[in-house]
């Protein structure tokens, strides 16, 4: 147990540092503090000494240099179990600190803000602070270090009722002191980064060399895909967090499963952003949509959507690419639905679905990714890196080898077509008309088995509707099936050796083909 007598206490964030203060001072501490800290513990009525008693130096350079002194750095670091390091203590004069409260210059706001400066940002890169509570929490055997004000109460209420802190809460202090100067200097170390000239690499759309990950837990589901496995829901620290970020304002909380389809909803529903596009619904089951549709309002695109596969859409996740409105609350009133994810709600559509308490919904922005944005996915050992499949679509740069040539509409259906397809999981097989999904093949290994599925699935006609398809035919019973079923028009990425052949094929049956020139497996 160790006993706190002196306590040296320098802090930018000042939460919670009056009742610190008082509490020590009660308890008999002697408080050692620096500038704006000790200003505001004395305007507190607490006793305090200024660092520059103890080093005999004022502080210099602007604050720059203040603690950094052997009389602070030896009273912190000196092992009190060696008597050694007692002597060298007392020969020099040196008094020992037992606490050390610090907490950092806020790097990481200064430099994200709009205003900001190189030379102001640098200013906030904290050299002391580091230095004293990275030489605490190495010597946790002797002096605890506190850098989160939420656990002043924790220490006080220790000091109070053990007389000490046990070895055991010095070590997590510790631990917790070392994981903050981690990811403060990792904050640093992204922002020199970002301002640096990029090292050689072998392709200009290379990848990092190395990638640091530095997350915290954000939500505890109560398990993960299935109950007997734990589970736990991370957030990049310093990032816009899951979703960008996003509110839950109703609803049972959120699964595993719930976030990986909410995931997949909105990413679909961001294809349908753009500022010519329609009132879109998209209903998500297993990651892969069973149902598409836009129309001239939400009702319309949902009735459509869920024309496409009503009983798969039990149990579905829904996004929306306009705030949801009262019209599209009542409509979905009779159908079972795990979330719901939009942009905004209006009053009347938070009053018609908090009326189904377990709802989730979920308030986020659209998915919008950046240039040259990437992702990780976890195997065994490691994990694979790639940029995320963002690029635009242009129907307009798409080459088309048959002797049909799509119509407006038709271009317009197989623009639809390709967008849901590349958000269905590969070998996806997509059949749409011009406003909403007619039949879905996901995720089979035979392209010719998505195919039938697709047809299999579709409760619509299927007469004079378009097709899109995330890869090549490899042969071409794909496109003489889709043919025999009424499809009229087929986008696909071309690309395989038997593209001739593919090409003939469509020219028998007297549809169009278009050739996209991109892939867009997903796995």
């Amino acid at each position: 147990m160790l006993p706190v007598r002196r306590a040296l206490v320098s802090v930018f964030d000042k939460t919670g540092l009056e009742d610190l203060g008082s509490g020590l001072a009660k308890l008999g501490v002697e408080i050692v503090s620096t500038g704006g800290t000790a200003r505001q513990l004395a305007a507190g009525g607490v006793p305090v000494t200024a660092v520059s008693e103890i080093t005999g130096h004022p502080e210099i350079l602007h604050g720059r240099v203040k603690s950094l002194h052997p009389r602070i750095f030896g009273g912190i670091l000196a092992d009190r179990r060696r008597s050694e390091h007692r002597d060298e203590l007392e020969e020099h004069e040196i008094p020992p600190i037992d606490l050390v409260a610090v907490n950092l210059y806020p790097f990481a706001d200064a430099a994200a803000a709009p205003d900001a400066s190189e030379d102001g940002t640098v200013e906030m890169i904290d050299i002391g602070g580091p230095s004293m509570v990275r030489a605490a929490a190495k010597n946790f055997a002797n002096v605890a270090v506190v850098v989160d004000p939420s656990d002043y109460p924790v220490v006080l209420a220790a000091l109070e009722s053990e007389g000490g802190l046990s070895e055991e809460v010095r070590r997590g202090l510790a631990l917790k002191a070392f994981r903050h100067t981690r990811s403060y200097d990792a904050a640093i170390a992204d922002w020199l980064a970002n301002g640096a000239a990029p090292a050689p690499v072998d392709r200009p759309d290379a990848l990092p060399h190395a990638v640091r990950l530095e997350l915290e837990q954000v939500l505890q589901p109560r398990y993960g895909e299935n109950p007997h496995q734990a589970a736990a829901v991370y957030r990049e620290v310093g990032g816009a967090g899951v979703f960008g970020g996003f509110r839950q304002l109703q609803g049972k909380e959120l699964s595993w499963n719930n976030l990986l389809d909410a995931d997949a909803a909105r990413k679909l529903s961001a294809l349908f952003d753009g500022p010519d596009e329609d009132p879109t619904v998209v209903i998500v089951k297993h990651n892969n949509p069973c149902g598409v549709g836009r129309g001239g309002t939400l009702v319309e695109a949902y009735e459509r959507a869920l024309a496409c596969d009503p009983v798969s859409a039990f149990g579905s996740i829904i996004a929306v690419n306009r705030p949801f409105d009262g019209a599209l609350a009542e409509a979905m009133a009779k159908l079972f639905v795990e979330v719901v994810t939009a942009p905004a709600y209006e009053p009347a559509a938070l009053e018609r679905l908090g009326r189904k308490k377990n709802l989730r919904l979920l308030e986020c922005l659209a998915f919008s990714p950046v240039p040259g944005q990437w992702e990780l996915r976890a195997i065994e050992g490691g994990f694979l890196g790639q940029q995320i499949d963002a690029a635009p679509e242009d129907p307009a740069g798409w080459n088309c080898p048959t002797r049909a040539q799509p119509d407006a509409a038709q271009l317009r259906a197989l623009d639809f077509a390709w967008k849901v397809c590349r958000a269905t999981k590969s070998n996806a097989i997509v059949v749409t008309n011009e406003h909403q999904t007619v039949g879905i093949g996901a995720g089979q290994m035979s392209r010719v088995d998505s195919c039938r599925i697709a047809l299999d699935k579709a409760e619509l006609e299927l007469a004079g509707t378009v097709a899109a398809s995330d890869a090549f035919f490899p042969f071409r019973d794909g496109v003489d099936t889709l043919a025999a079923a009424g499809v009229t028009a087929i986008a696909q990425p071309g690309g395989s050796v038997r593209d001739d052949e593919i090409v003939a094929a469509a020219d028998e049956h007297g549809i169009a083909m278009v050739l996209t020139g991109r892939r867009h497996f997903k796995h």
